[in-house]
C-alpha cells in the first residue's frame, strides 16, 4: 500500500469506484466529472492524495481517493474521500486522511475541516473515526429571484457595520464563525473583516438597518449547471446570512430575491444556522429550505 499524489492517467481507476458513489440516492458522484480539473493546481495549494495497492506502483489498483486544500494560512478543507467497496473497513479512509494530515499540517495549517450532508451516515462515522470532531451544522435557505422585490428596511454597504453585527452575534456562535469560501466551492472558511469589506467593494454586500443595522448577507459567487431535464441553470450563492430579528429576516430574503434576478439568476442558495429560531424566521419570510441540515466537522492539528 502507498499513498500517493493522484496522476491524470488514473482517471480510469478511480472513475471505476466513484461513478456509483450515490447511485441509492439517484444521484451521481461529481469526482468523475471534474476528476482532470480537481487534480489540477488552483488558486489555493492543494494535494490530491490516492491509495495504490498495487505490487508496482504505478498500478490501477487504486483503493481510496481524498484532497486537502489550503483555504488560508491556518485553515485546510478536506473533500472527496473515496473508498472502493471491496477496500473499505481494512483502515485505508485513516491512512489517507492522516497522510493528509500530515501535509496540512507542513502547510501550516492549525485547523482541518470538511462537509457532511446529515443523511450521510457511513460518512459522519468515518469522520470520526479518523479524527474530526462535531463543528458546526447549517441548513440552505432557496429564496426565489425576483427583481421585483421590495426589502422593507434600508439597505447599505457598510461593511464596518455587519461586522460589528456579526462580531455579537449569536448566529456567529452557532456558525463557529464561518461562511462559505469565497473561491473554493462548497467549503467554509473563517468569515473575516476584510471578506466583507471585499465584498462591498464588489456591489455584492447588503446590510439591513431601521434604527440601526440588523442583518446582513453577502453574495459568494454565481454559478451554472446543466440540470437533467431543464437545461443550464445559474445559481447565485450569498455566502451567510445573518439577522436579529424576523423584520430583519424577511428583509434580507427580499434583498436577495432581488439581487439574484439582478444576475439573471434561476435559483439561490443561502447559508443559514441551523436553529428552530432561525429556520422558522425564514420559513415566514416565505422561502423555502433544505429538507436536512448539513454537518461540518473539524480536527485540531495543532
Amino acid at each position: 500500500m502507498e499513498v500517493r499524489p493522484a496522476r491524470p492517467d488514473d482517471y480510469d481507476a478511480v472513475e471505476a469506484f466513484t461513478r456509483d458513489t450515490w447511485a441509492d440516492r439517484g444521484g451521481s458522484d461529481y469526482i468523475p466529472d471534474i476528476y482532470h480539473q480537481w487534480i489540477e493546481p488552483g488558486e489555493y495549494p492543494q494535494a490530491t492524495l490516492l491509495v495504490d495497492m498495487g505490487d508496482e506502483t504505478p498500478s490501477d489498483d487504486v483503493a481510496a481517493i481524498a484532497q486537502m486544500v489550503m483555504l488560508s494560512d491556518y485553515e485546510a478543507w478536506a473533500q472527496g474521500m473515496r473508498v472502493a467497496p471491496e477496500y473499505r473497513e481494512q483502515g485505508i479512509a485513516t491512512h489517507l486522511t492522516h497522510a493528509l494530515f500530515d501535509w496540512a499540517r507542513e502547510q501550516g495549517a492549525r485547523r482541518v475541516r470538511n462537509m457532511i450532508f446529515s443523511w450521510n451516515v457511513p460518512s459522519l462515522a468515518n469522520s470520526r473515526h479518523v479524527g474530526f470532531d462535531p463543528g458546526m451544522e447549517f441548513r440552505w435557505a432557496t429564496p426565489t429571484p425576483d427583481a421585483d422585490a421590495d426589502p422593507a428596511l434600508a439597505v447599505t454597504d457598510d461593511a464596518d457595520a455587519a461586522w460589528a453585527l456579526w462580531t455579537e452575534s449569536e448566529m456567529r456562535t452557532a456558525l463557529s464563525g464561518l461562511a462559505l469560501d469565497p473561491t473554493e466551492s462548497w467549503a467554509v472558511s473563517e468569515l473575516t473583516r476584510s471578506k466583507l469589506h471585499d465584498s462591498a467593494a464588489d456591489d455584492r454586500l447588503f446590510v439591513v438597518s431601521d434604527d440601526r443595522v440588523s442583518g446582513f448577507t453577502y453574495r459568494n459567487r454565481t454559478y451554472s449547471r446543466e440540470v437533467e431535464d431543464e437545461g443550464e441553470v445559474t445559481w447565485a450563492e450569498y455566502a451567510v446570512a445573518a439577522w436579529e430579528d424576523t423584520d430583519a429576516c424577511r428583509a434580507l430574503v427580499d434583498v436577495i430575491r432581488r439581487d439574484a434576478a439582478s444576475v439573471d439568476a434561476d435559483r439561490t442558495r443561502v447559508l443559514v444556522p441551523e436553529g428552530v429560531e432561525w429556520i422558522s424566521d425564514v420559513s415566514v419570510a416565505r422561502s423555502d429550505v433544505a429538507e436536512q441540515p448539513t454537518f461540518v466537522m473539524e480536527a485540531d492539528l495543532s
